[in-house]
């Protein structure tokens, strides 16, 4: 429980910390308590990262703010495993440097500007990086419903 404490805190002092107006990246439990808040401007991105199921490989969503959206920018993959590859007309595939691939320009926004997930346990390792911050949601709140969720003025 320990750990659901650090969470809570950690998500209180970056929600106060927001600007007004701002817009916002929530990460939201089902029950609507808020792990954590950082304001994301336009065009910044954030990055959801995580162990693939199967095969232990790293996987990466990029997700930007895109005049008030929740768009899903760009994947990072380790291989063509199960579950994963490239959907035709939905962005262009990029060998990664270090191996593995990336498939960029997807361009897809988030119905309601919310992503749902189930965060895995600690071994799956889900975490956001968003500039210079990383949350350990795996650590804080594994097999927990929450949804990333992005707020705007408009939608508040």
């Amino acid at each position: 429980m320990r750990g659901w404490t650090r969470g809570r805190l950690f998500g209180a002092a970056l929600f106060l910390a927001l600007p007004a107006g701002a817009d916002t990246l929530e990460v939201r439990l089902a029950s609507g308590q808020v792990l954590a808040a950082w304001p994301m401007a336009n065009g910044q991105e954030a990055c959801l990262t995580w162990a693939h199921s199967v095969t232990g490989g790293k996987v990466v969503d990029c997700f930007v703010n895109d005049a008030g959206r929740l768009v899903l920018a760009r994947s990072f993959l380790h291989d063509f495993a199960a579950g994963l590859g490239e959907v035709a007309g939905r962005g262009h595939l990029r060998a990664a440097e270090s191996g593995g691939y990336w498939i960029e320009a997807i361009d897809e926004a988030m119905p309601g500007n919310r992503l749902a997930l189930r965060i895995g346990a600690q071994a799956v390792d889900h975490r956001l990086r968003i500039g210079t911050d990383d949350l350990a949601l795996s650590q804080i709140a594994p097999g927990a419903a929450a949804a990333l969720i992005l707020t705007t003025p408009k939608n508040r």
